[in-house]
């Protein structure tokens, strides 16, 4: 479940992924990125970001992009990002992810949503998905943040 009490102060900044108390208690800290991660792990983990945009595109997220980080960053492998209309839509969506995410055996880290709720964060470890309103989207440009980042192509033929 998307944790609903954010630390203090945080409107002002993203949201941080917290520990889900139902993923692996056997270590508080954040499990390793597989950096010997063979092409079949990566080509895993890059299939489950497909489904995901795909899944957030079928439940009517607008802008959705997969940015390929690996190599950029030493935390994750693929950002997936999603914009909703409505706090609703985002949190609907977040669940949908979250199973989809279960179904591909693959567990939430953590998860984690602005104070005013216009952004929601699910960390699978090896894929982070994003998801906003729109003004929250364009204030923190994730998209600029990445942008030696490449785009994975994920829309259907």
């Amino acid at each position: 479940m998307i944790s609903e009490s954010p630390a203090p102060g945080s409107a002002d900044r993203p949201p941080q992924a917290s520990v889900d108390p139902s993923a692996s208690a056997s270590t508080s800290s954040r499990p390793e990125p597989r950096r010997d991660a063979s092409t079949s792990d990566d080509a895993r983990d890059r299939a489950l970001a497909i489904e995901i945009a795909r899944l957030l595109a079928d439940d009517k997220s607008e802008d959705v992009a997969i940015l390929d980080i690996r190599g950029l960053s030493p935390v994750t492998n693929f950002v997936v990002l999603g914009t909703g209309q409505s706090d609703r839509q985002i949190r609907a969506a977040a669940e949908h992810v979250s199973q989809l995410a279960r179904e591909r055996d693959f567990a939430r880290f953590g998860s984690d949503q602005d104070d005013a709720r216009t952004w929601v964060v699910l960390d699978f470890v090896e894929v982070m998905v994003h998801l906003f309103e729109p003004a929250t989207r364009a204030h923190y440009d994730l998209e600029m943040l990445w942008g030696d980042a490449p785009r994975v192509s994920w829309r259907r033929a």
